[in-house]
């Protein structure tokens, strides 16, 4: 009602005239009725048919007349559609007059609302007027912002360059003034005073300072150029006579050169300061050090290592302490009556021992033998031992000496090692004069060989410390030795090579000297060659190995029955093995190559001390066993009278025999442990030659003989058996 009460008020035409709440409500009445008027009309117009519609349009209406509701429940209710026309139109009639009714009841509100519509217009009015104002306003300010940024801009820029020239300007001048506290420190301070350091700092930024502004031909720089100058003169001098001073300390005995060195580090900067305003005075100083340290250290290794040689063994190797040369024990017993006596400790020839612990890191890297020290005790020491001291004070003070050189005169790769060889090369060229004197007379291959890898792990060690200034000389020392350590293994192999077994003395079938010479080397080179392999001495070592084996079959030779040779031998593969297991790995060559030896020798050797006792048995088994592979044992069916007396015979001297042997073997081998290995596998073969026996005396042919009565039990054998094996 109130919402078709506000449409009546906004359609009206004369509602803005009309001043009386009723004459505006019959205007709305009046549009009402009109409106009414034309549904009745509508109404009508369902039951006219005119010839003016055309068919299809007037059955479109039909339809879509009865498809209102009103007309759907007329139909449903069967009432004529006249009388129902009637019933609406009244009904609609007094509804028209509830309608005026309540529009006239509500015609004040009507009215009230009209006035208020016009209240708000004339409001809206006026803010509109006041929104135009403010837009204009706005745009006015916009445009005043943009000036004022513009202006903004203006000012900042030009800000920025007053601050630059600002910047600039008390740059140069803060460059150019010279202080009263650096004028004064850099004259009367000591150069050892923190102050002196830090205007000394100062200083040498002026002078850059005053250098880049001459380039630039200002003219200022004149003002400054003289005082400046003057405070550089003063400050090399100073600098110039402390540094001197601390060089000059480096050359008082008994002095330790590492504190003034350590003082100097602490001042690098002072001789940075002379290398970039005063070359000529840095140069006098570095060739001043430089010849200083390099007689410091000549005297210091050339004392050192002759007072080395004086503990080292007087009786050394020499060119007939060869492998293959004839042992002069005895001789030289003899020769002792006549001569003064040996030495207590003598260096070992063959024989590594304790000597490989050089190699050790806490032997390699331990403190340096002090001389005299090692005089007082009176002891003494191997080459080696000397080796390895003198080449670690050598790595110990080069590679604090590159560090010093790198750091204070600051020089880096091919300078810096230039400047060390300098320095350390008069040194270098003296120990590798004296090493080659020693290595051109020097038969000791261990030695040569342990110093080698003393040579190899300094090197690695110098690697680790990021320090090549030693390399070239630890190549050097390398090419030295390697040759010599060849050569003196060529010596060995040849000498064993040319061995006459005759001349080497009475035949003995214990392990040979010569062969243990060989087992202690060549397990001593094995073993201190794992670390850092190398292919010429494993080439070396297996030529070695060849002439040791051809020497043991040559020696073997020499005795007359198979058995000593076979006992020969396996002492000696027995004797190497074991010697190499001590300090080879169990998979190298040299053990494999002997294993398979003493394997084969021991085999062999149990055949032939079977032999005697039970070799007829052993001889029918092997024969029956032959023709049973053929099919034609029936040839030996009429050798009753051979098995019966290899069954009686067995059974009455098979204890006797077996002892007689297990005695005879412990007495033949020097090595117990191999001795009862020879034992068992002896019993074993018996055994299992004694088994082979009842399985041919098993068969058809023979189950009709009456001896196999006599057979000892294979399981009764067998306990009796291991009564007999030795225990070690």
């Amino acid at each position: 009602m109130a919402e078709g009460t506000a449409t009546a008020a906004g359609a009206g035409p004369d509602v803005n005239t009309a001043g009386n709440p009723t004459e505006v409500a019959m205007a709305y009445l009046q549009d009402e009725k009109t409106e009414a008027d034309i549904a009745n009309l509508n109404l009508g117009e369902l039951d006219i048919t005119t010839d003016e519609f055309i068919l299809d349009e007037v059955d479109i209406h039909i339809q879509a007349n009865l498809e209102d509701d009103l007309v759907k429940e007329a139909l449903k209710t069967g009432v004529d559609l006249r009388q129902y026309s009637k019933q609406v139109e009244a009904e609609l009639q007094r509804i028209e007059q509830a309608s005026i009714k309540d529009y006239i009841k509500e015609s004040q509100n009507i009215a009230l609302l009209h006035n208020q519509i016009t209240a708000c217009d004339s409001i809206l009015e006026r803010m509109e007027g006041m929104l135009s104002g403010f837009q204009s306003d706005l745009s006015s300010i916009s445009s005043e912002i943009q000036t004022l940024q513009q202006q903004s801009v203006s000012m900042n820029v030009r800000l920025k360059n007053r601050q630059a020239v600002r910047s600039h300007l008390s740059q140069l001048v803060d460059e150019l003034v010279v202080p009263g506290a650096m004028i004064s420190t850099i004259l009367d301070s000591p150069v050892t005073e923190q102050e002196f350091l830090e205007q000394l700092h100062e200083l040498n930024t002026k002078i850059n300072f005053a250098k880049e502004l001459s380039f630039r031909e200002t003219l200022a720089c004149s003002d400054i150029q003289d005082i400046v100058d003057r405070l550089k003169l003063k400050a090399v001098s100073k600098i110039r006579e402390f540094i001197l001073q601390k060089i000059y300390s480096f050359r008082k005995p008994m002095t330790n050169y590492q504190i003034p060195q350590n003082t100097l580090l602490k001042y690098r900067f002072f001789y940075q300061f002379l290398l970039a305003n005063e070359r000529t005075v840095a140069k006098e100083i570095r060739d001043e050090y430089v010849d200083t340290m390099s007689k410091i250290y000549y005297s210091y290794f050339k004392s050192y290592s002759g007072r080395l040689l004086k503990v080292q063994y007087e009786e050394v190797a020499d060119k007939d302490d060869l492998m293959g040369v004839e042992d002069t024990a005895k001789k030289d017993i003899l020769h002792g009556f006549f001569s003064k006596p040996s030495l207590k400790s003598r260096n070992t020839i063959f024989t590594l021992g304790q000597r490989g612990a050089i190699l050790s890191p806490a032997e390699l890297e331990g403190p340096i033998l002090v001389p005299h020290t090692a005089q007082r005790g009176d002891s003494r020491y191997p080459y080696e031992t000397l080796f390895r001291s003198q080449h670690y004070a050598l790595l110990d003070n080069g590679c604090r000496e590159y560090l010093f050189l790198s750091d204070f005169f600051m020089v880096a790769g091919n300078s810096a090692l230039d400047l060390f060889n300098s320095i350390m090369g008069k040194t270098l060229s003296m120990f590798l004069k004296s090493m080659s004197t020693y290595v051109s007379d020097c038969y000791d291959s261990i030695a040569v060989f342990l110093c080698i890898h003393i040579i190899l792990r300094f090197r690695a060690i110098t690697a680790k410390r990021n320090i090549p200034a030693l390399d070239k000389y630890w190549e050097a020392v390398l090419e030295l030795l390697w040759p010599r350590f060849e050569l003196i293994l060529e010596m060995n192999i040849s000498s064993i090579r040319n061995t006459d077994p005759q001349k080497l003395g009475v035949l003995d079938t214990r392990p040979h000297y010569i062969t243990r010479r060989y087992a202690e080397f060549s397990s001593a080179i094995v073993s201190i060659n794992q670390t850092f392999p190398n292919e010429r001495t494993n080439a070396l070592l297996g030529q070695l190995q060849i002439e040791v084996e051809n020497f043991v079959l040559k020696m073997a030779a020499e005795f007359p029955s198979r058995r000593d040779q076979l006992i020969f031998l396996i002492n000696n593969y027995d004797m190497m093995l074991s010697v190499l297991m001590e300090r080879a790995a169990d998979d190298s060559k040299e053990v494999e190559g002997f294993q398979q030896l003493l394997l084969a020798r021991t085999q062999e050797f149990i055949e032939e001390i079977l032999s005697p006792p039970f070799g007829g048995m052993i001889a029918f088994v092997k024969e029956a066993e032959a023709l049973m592979e053929k099919g034609q044992l029936d040839r030996l069916k009429n050798d009753e009278a051979r098995i019966t007396q290899l069954v009686r015979g067995f059974s009455s001297t098979w204890k006797q025999s077996v002892e007689a042997m297990s005695q005879d073997v412990m007495r033949s081998f020097t090595n117990f442990k191999n001795g009862t290995s020879i034992i068992q596998g002896a019993l074993t073969q018996l055994i299992q030659y004694y088994h082979g026996f009842h399985k041919v005396l098993n068969q058809p042919t023979f189950r009709s003989l009456a001896v196999r009565s006599e057979l000892i039990n294979l399981h009764h054998l067998m306990v009796e058996v291991k009564k007999h094996k030795p225990n070690f």
